[in-house]
């Protein structure tokens, strides 16, 4: 059970990152002649356009006033596969995030978390403790920068990192490639050519002596509440060691009204 809270870690950057047999299926897939021109030989009208696309990505982002999901967590790190679990998260944009996750071979609840844009609050129900972070805990555990909008992001699907900066642009016959920079990130994003929706992500860090990199996956899109929703997803994150996971959202709302409930029982610890 010590594995759970890395779990929870890994669910709340849930953009959707892909595992090491998808990076090599990313490169086959982006052979020679597909691969992005950068630098001095990048054709003006190519790099116009892909300024163009970067903006319709930025309008086209999720907007909602809450959200709710329940998902099916696969998840594997060095130690191996680890016991599946259900997350059932609520959010309220701009406000709080909150996450129940449950143990399906035990058939209840380990965990509830809170998490505002100042602070993260576990009740670990396996050890009826309390435990209280700064927000940046999350940052800590995640191994990449976040802040709330960004955690927001990641567990709606809207791109997240995508810079400030179109370098390079690419539209093959199936797919737009599409290459951006910001503070911490190179971004390869992969689009589909009909309709502009993210297929994959593949982040890595400006800074080489931290060696981070994260590669987003996103799938079966469907269309809801006016929306385009990915509802698998992989996840992996690696810097000195790799976390891989698999999200699959059963069950997902938009716009309905929630309750956020964390009553800490008398006899739980707190920290």
């Amino acid at each position: 059970m010590k594995n759970f809270f890395s779990i929870v870690c890994a669910i709340v950057l849930a953009g959707a990152f892909f595992s090491c047999r998808s990076t090599k299926k990313l490169q086959t897939a982006i052979n020679k002649k597909d691969t992005v021109i950068t630098g001095k030989n990048i054709a003006p009208d190519s790099l116009k356009g892909g300024n163009e696309l970067f903006n319709t990505l930025n309008r086209n982002r999720i907007d909602f006033k809450t959200f709710s999901a329940k998902i099916k967590v696969d998840y594997e790190d060095s130690k191996g596969k680890q016991p599946d679990v259900n997350a059932f998260v609520r959010m309220h944009k701009d406000s709080v995030i909150w996450i129940s996750i449950n143990a399906t071979f035990l058939s209840i609840e380990a965990f509830r978390i809170l998490i505002t844009k100042n602070k993260v609050i576990v009740m670990n129900k396996l050890k009826k403790q309390v435990d209280e972070h700064p927000f940046s805990f999350i940052e800590k555990i995640a191994k990449i920068p976040l802040d709330f909008k960004t955690l927001q992001d990641l567990i709606i699907g809207n791109p997240v990192f995508l810079g400030d900066k179109v370098v390079a642009h690419k539209v093959t016959e199936n797919r737009i490639l599409l290459s951006t920079i910001g503070k911490y990130f190179k971004n390869l994003l992969t689009l589909s050519a009909n309709n502009n929706l993210i297929e994959r992500s593949k982040l890595d860090d400006l800074d080489v002596t931290l060696n981070r990199t994260a590669d987003l996956s996103y799938g079966v899109y469907e269309k809801k509440s006016g929306f385009f929703f990915s509802s698998k997803r992989e996840i992996t994150v690696a810097e000195k060691t790799k976390v891989d996971i698999k999200l699959d959202f059963k069950q997902y709302d938009f716009n309905t009204e929630l309750s956020y409930p964390f009553a800490i029982p008398k006899n739980f610890k707190t920290n």
